[in-house]
């Protein structure tokens, strides 16, 4: 936390001595306030109401009535594999928060991709733990920067939309720590963030909000986070203990009381089944951040600008430009000629993504959206959907059809989980038909999560993923298209060539997705999730994690080690690499570093990201690209000692631009002290 930190705390310890026992209890909750995103105050007190505001796209209409910057989809900003635009990103957000009246946002989301169905994949950043952590915790600081509070969701092991009230992820310790805790605690360690939401689901059987394990033995005392913990938006209502979820750690229930009734406390603490020492660290926790936030008249203040500024539309653009993955580029068909005849098809022309809580919680209405046919037709050669596709196509450079998905039921939302991989019939068909009449085809994808492709990629030259590009998204598009800008994005997460393919439904049972008869979700995988399960077994995927191509091309010489042998955990070191662009354009690589694991004494994936860094190059530019390693990316969790392990042995790294890259490797040998 900020430099504010003890004196709030300490201010929190006043007030704390000033309250009844009851309004210790009331605090606790929202007491049925008329605002469902804000708390009740106390007017005896001077204890003002603590306001918040969905996320994570941005400051959400729902919560403020206010329209906003509606930033790019949290994929489309891990696919820029960018921490400082992360950090900008996570700066204008808590801005706009501050203007709207706020006192945090409910964001980032932080949950690993299990499945490609899940509906909130677009809210999330990726399959890996260590992507998560790098693009997340600048977004946390960034937020914060500006005195607004982030709140990092959803905890933990919430990896789908179905069933989610009631569902138990049913996960063994090693797989819990090191694929689906380890970006949280690297989030908390790192940045510190304000607030911590937890998930609708069980894990193991217990509630989240509930699970002491989860809260206060691991969040608390092992990664030693000082913020407070909220629920999501009633998600005690299935819960029935209430002194389980003040001993777990629970501060705030929202948005109103349910397990936190008044009378429900009283009758707990008579019974002596919680202390007041564990109710007064709750109540100090969520106190403290308030007197940070500037809740309280003499806490810290911001100046109040406006929503959804000039600036912050600027950095929303840049995140859709750097964001898009360019999948496919046949003979060098992108990007198009500006001079020549383009036709553009596809029910995602006019599209447009921010309205009234349309995806769920993190819906943002901008003050306006650039449409791809709006950002398309500032070019003069484009031609608009005509009635006559053969007569638009004579003469034309190329046919670019414009699909994907949307936030409505069984896709890419909130509440529910996808269908299927595939894109809807009635487009496929269009892409096949548009195929036939003779000219390149250009297919921009338009969507939050992978979309399988054989039935029609072969029948098109080129495949531009572009997320959900937010308020600015058709402008960032067009010039991607015709080449203003190059695609430097790389994928966040493996798109599979079909959904039997991922591990969550290899199976083809039940039992790993959705869930048993009696809602138990078992991830059999083990820490076999994403890439790694699909390099465990072999399998080919459609595109690989870290995978996107560039309208430029680039040549790597050398790696060097800064030094070669790590002696703690906290260790750290640098490997320096040179990059040269020897193409014609102007580019961005990702150079990302891979833990290969050949000789480990224990099972692990046969790779593991890292560590990576974006560089920028233009034509016959070279530079030297320092990549830092940390010692304790190179652990494996250990469920006997509970805890992380090094191995004392030398450690190989591989250096290349997917994770299925053949590049450069070394050595890296750690003689660790436990």
């Amino acid at each position: 936390m900020p430099r504010t930190q003890n004196a709030a705390e300490q201010k929190a310890r006043d007030l704390i001595r000033e309250m009844t026992l009851k309004e210790k209890f009331q605090i606790l909750a929202s007491h049925g306030y008329h605002r469902f995103y804000s708390t009740k105050p106390n007017q005896r007190l001077g204890i003002p109401s603590f306001k918040v505001t969905d996320g994570p796209l941005g400051v959400a209409y729902h919560s403020t009535r206010k329209k906003a910057t509606r930033f790019p989809a949290t994929i489309a900003l891990a696919a820029t594999w960018n921490r400082d635009l992360a950090r900008e990103v996570g700066a204008a957000m808590g801005q706009e928060v501050r203007a709207s009246g706020r006192h945090m946002l409910l964001a980032p989301g932080i949950n690993i991709a299990r499945t490609p169905l899940n509906g909130r994949t677009f809210e999330y950043f990726s399959e890996d733990p260590c992507l998560t952590r790098e693009i997340a915790a600048p977004v946390v600081v960034g937020i914060q920067s500006e005195g607004v509070g982030a709140c990092i969701k959803h905890y933990a092991a919430n990896n789908q939309e179905t069933d989610r009230g009631s569902s138990s992820s049913e996960i063994d310790e090693r797989t819990l720590h090191e694929t689906y805790l380890r970006a949280f605690e690297g989030v908390v360690k790192e940045a510190d963030p304000w607030a911590v939401m937890s998930a609708y689901n069980k894990v193991n059987g217990v509630y989240c909000s509930g699970h002491e394990y989860l809260i206060r033995e691991v969040l608390m005392k092992k990664w030693g986070f000082q913020g407070f913990v909220m629920t999501d938006w009633f998600a005690t209502r299935p819960m029935k203990s209430t002194a389980q979820c003040i001993n777990a750690g629970l501060s705030l229930e929202m948005p109103w009381p349910k397990i936190y009734k008044t009378s429900a406390l009283e009758k707990a603490f008579e019974a002596g089944e919680f202390s007041e020492e564990s109710l007064h660290d709750l109540i100090i926790r969520y106190l403290k951040v308030m007197y940070m936030t500037g809740a309280f008249a003499d806490g810290p203040q911001s100046t109040p600008q406006a929503v959804s500024t000039i600036h912050n539309q600027a950095v929303a653009r840049r995140v859709a430009e750097e964001g898009m993955v360019l999948l496919k580029n046949e003979g060098g068909l992108l990007p198009l000629d500006k001079k020549d005849l383009v036709c553009i098809f596809g029910t995602h022309l006019k599209k447009k993504f921010g309205r009234l809580l349309y995806g769920g919680s993190s819906a943002v209405v901008p003050p306006q959206e650039v449409t791809p046919l709006e950002g398309m037709l500032r070019h003069k050669n484009v031609m608009p959907p005509p009635q006559d596709r053969l007569r638009c196509v004579q003469g034309a450079q190329a046919c670019v059809v414009f699909v994907g998905l949307d936030h409505g039921r069984g896709k890419d939302s909130e509440t529910r989980d996808r269908k299927r991989l595939e894109l809807p019939d009635k487009q496929v068909k269009l892409i096949k038909e548009v195929a036939l009449l003779g000219r390149p085809v250009v297919v921009v994808l338009i969507a939050g999560s992978p979309i399988a492709m054989s039935e029609w990629i072969d029948d098109v030259q080129a495949v531009l993923m572009a997320w959900y590009p937010g308020m600015e998204g058709g402008h960032a598009i067009a010039d991607a298209l015709f080449g203003t800008t190059n695609p430097s994005g790389k994928l966040p997460i493996t798109f599979p060539a079909r959904i039997e393919d991922s591990p969550a439904h290899s199976s083809g049972s039940p039992r790993t997705y959705p869930g048993d008869e009696e809602k138990r979700v078992w991830y059999d995988e083990g820490i076999y999730v994403g890439y790694r399960w699909f390099d465990k077994q072999g399998i080919e995927p459609l595109f690989p994690f870290g995978f996107g191509l560039s309208y430029t091309e680039f040549r790597l010489d050398y790696i060097q080690l800064e030094r070669e042998i790590l002696n703690s955990p906290e260790d750290t070191t640098v490997l320096e690499v040179a990059i040269e662009n020897i193409g014609e354009r102007p580019g961005a690589e990702v150079l990302q570093l891979y833990l290969e694991n050949t000789n480990s004494r224990v099972e692990r994936p046969p790779r593991e990201l890292i560590g990576f860094e974006k560089v920028h190059l233009e034509p016959g530019e070279r530079k030297a690209a320092r990549i830092t390693l940390k010692a304790g990316d190179l652990a494996f969790y250990d469920a006997e000692s509970h805890n992380w392990i090094i191995e004392d042995r030398p450690h190989d790294v591989i250096i290349g631009n997917s994770s299925r890259c053949e590049g450069d490797s070394s050595k890296i040998l750690y003689r660790g002290r436990r």
